[in-house]
């Protein structure tokens, strides 16, 4: 690895790794509709089905990877901002529980609407770019201050609370029983799906989740030999979004310099985008009614908002931040199953598409 910054430099080996990472992820997603805010719209509507059997799968590979590594001590949890560093308790909550609204009114998270667009889907599109407007304004701009008033309300150190690891005193085995579990439980659930639908969905979103591993591992690698102060991390689209926003800048002052985060996010699209034409699902799509334009749009203001106050998305928390044993993590997807439970009342009650 040494030789290999040597010559290409830090910041490309992420890119490199992100890219990969990315356009497996994307056209997994898009081959098996992997989708978060499916998956819980199914558990309120107790209608548990291949939705859910799908993303569980996603997480049972992903924390059955990412613990593997732990066990093997190639990755640590400490090494992780979601672990060992600083945290807000008010934002993950309040801020799930807001992304979870806004990807109801939306009809997808990032991650999903990333997909949707690479698939010719113009309003996911434009959800997406409102939402990356939405995350740079919460990061540095006007509403950076309701954001910082919201975060400093509860505040939470790094210790032995924010490992799940530590937490149960069990080391790699609550991932070990999580993941072992929920691949029974997904199982069960995907039992009356045909048989070619459960080994198609089952198997890219086995690669989903496996990818989620992959980044772990590879940001892991490339910091341990690195000189330079490498984030160890995974896949999250919040961050990449405001990055690609800020590049498009080209009067921008300031460029952020090129990462993982910059490597993610149009692998991503370029991946869904191979797939869906691949499959022959490619295909022009736009607003079916006027009255889904301003649900649209303020779920992704919602999110937005919600993703940077809570420091992650429904992959970055929901998958990356899950199978790595941040108890953060699993607050923030809590709090974002509540706000889908609200989201979805408020939809119902105003007539609009779930």
């Amino acid at each position: 690895m040494g030789l290999w910054i040597d010559r290409f430099g830090t910041g490309s080996l992420l890119m490199a790794g992100a890219a990969f990472a990315g356009l497996l992820f994307g056209a997994a997603v898009q081959r098996s509709g992997l989708c978060t805010r499916a998956a819980l719209l199914e558990c309120w509507q107790r209608e548990w089905g291949a939705r859910t059997g799908v993303w569980l799968v996603a997480l049972a590979v992903a924390c059955l990877g990412v613990q593997a590594l732990v066990a093997a001590g190639w990755l640590q949890p400490a090494q992780s901002r979601l672990v060992g560093a600083p945290a807000s308790l008010s934002g993950v909550i309040v801020g799930g529980a807001l992304f979870g609204m806004g990807m109801v009114f939306t009809r997808g998270c990032p991650a999903r609407l990333l997909v949707l667009a690479g698939s010719g889907n113009l309003r996911a599109l434009v959800s997406v770019l409102v939402f990356g407007v939405v995350v740079q304004a919460t990061l540095t701009g006007a509403l950076s201050a309701p954001r910082q008033w919201v975060a400093d309300a509860w505040r939470i150190d790094p210790g032995p609370l924010r490992d799940l690891g530590r937490l149960t005193a069990t080391g790699t085995g609550w991932g070990w029983a999580l993941g072992l579990g929920l691949l029974v439980l997904a199982v069960w659930l995907l039992r009356r799906e045909p048989a070619r639908l459960q080994r198609g969905a089952v198997a890219a979103a086995a690669l989903a989740g496996a990818m989620v591993a992959a980044g772990w591992g590879w940001t892991a690698w490339v910091a341990s030999a690195s000189f330079d102060p490498v984030a160890v991390q995974s896949l999250n689209y919040s961050a990449p979004a405001a990055e690609w926003l800020i590049r498009a800048q080209l009067q921008a002052e300031f460029h952020p310099p090129w990462g993982f985060d910059a490597g993610l996010l149009p692998a991503t699209v370029l991946g869904a985008l191979l797939a869906a034409v691949a499959a022959r699902q490619w295909a022009w799509q736009g607003y079916g009614h006027e009255h889904r334009v301003g649900a649209n749009l303020l779920g992704a203001v919602l999110m937005g908002f919600g993703a940077v106050l809570a420091g992650g998305c429904t992959v970055g928390h929901g998958l990356s931040g899950m199978a790595l044993g941040a108890t953060s993590s699993l607050i923030a997807l809590l709090a974002m199953a509540a706000g889908v439970g609200v989201g979805r009342a408020v939809a119902r009650a105003r007539g609009w598409p779930l």
